[in-house]
């Protein structure tokens, strides 16, 4: 039995934010439920763990979990909240003399490349546009719309029949971007605010009042929000679908 781990839950951000006041950030500061580190999920499974992106936070998260190294890193897309920790991570290839396996599409590894052209020295960089099996996982990845941001891929995982999706970075999917959400019965999905007003075209990632229209047209089993910022409190009683939870640094949820 496979298992997601939530080691990041918080948007590009992460919470609390260092110049703000607000009652979210300053309960993040003192009892610590809404701390949010930069999204990022392990998956572990008896055949092999691997993570989902690489954040700033990356250093942190892994010492929260004990962990020394990471083999295999799958990446969404080449924004600094999700690949900020790869020269870490490649730090830790070369101390440690061994590679590690770095998956993401094409065009991704061609920006990533181009900030940390050094990185191909020291783990091995792999495509992943034709799909990818990864510890017994079948992964297919697709382009959605991010918004004001450009572009983010999201990933849909098979395994002995359990289907699940992790879109943390999305907004306005389209008929095209929404087909691989349907018979799920896991969706991670970004949702930054509760409902956000800021203006629409400068918008990246969906808000949750949003996210309950999507949920309804696609009806996953079971959902998870993250990408979270500090709009949201997870103490609160916000008006969700009745199968929705809010994600928690440590959250485990069984794939199953």
């Amino acid at each position: 039995m496979d298992t997601l781990v939530f080691l990041g839950t918080g948007d590009a951000m992460g919470v609390p934010r260092v110049y703000c006041d607000c009652d979210v950030c300053g309960e993040a500061r003192t009892t610590g439920s809404n701390r949010r580190l930069r999204s990022l999920v392990m998956i572990r499974g008896q055949d092999g763990d691997f993570l989902i992106d690489c954040g700033p936070d990356w250093r942190s998260q892994m010492e929260m979990q004990g962990l020394r190294f990471a083999e295999k890193i799958l990446v969404t897309h080449a924004h600094f909240d999700h690949i900020g920790g790869l020269p870490e991570w490649a730090d830790a290839c070369r101390w440690l003399g061994r590679k590690g396996e770095l998956y993401a599409p094409q065009e991704v590894i061609d920006t990533i490349l181009k900030q940390f052209p050094w990185l191909a020295r020291h783990m091995k960089i792999i495509a992943v546009d034709e799909g990818i099996a990864l510890s017994g996982w079948n992964i297919s990845g697709w382009k959605v719309c991010h918004g004001a941001n450009g572009y983010s891929y999201a990933y849909r995982l098979e395994k002995e029949g359990f289907r699940w999706v992790y879109c943390s970075d999305s907004i306005g999917l389209n008929e095209e971007e929404k087909k691989p959400l349907h018979n799920l019965d896991l969706l991670v999905l970004g949702t930054s605010f509760y409902h956000e007003t800021a203006l629409y075209s400068s918008r990246s990632v969906y808000d949750m009042v949003e996210a309950a229209e999507l949920i309804a047209e696609v009806t996953p089993g079971k959902i998870v929000y993250t990408h979270m910022s500090h709009n949201v409190d997870v103490n609160a009683d916000y008006p969700l679908p009745p199968n929705v939870v809010l994600a928690r640094s440590g959250l485990m949820v069984q794939l199953h």
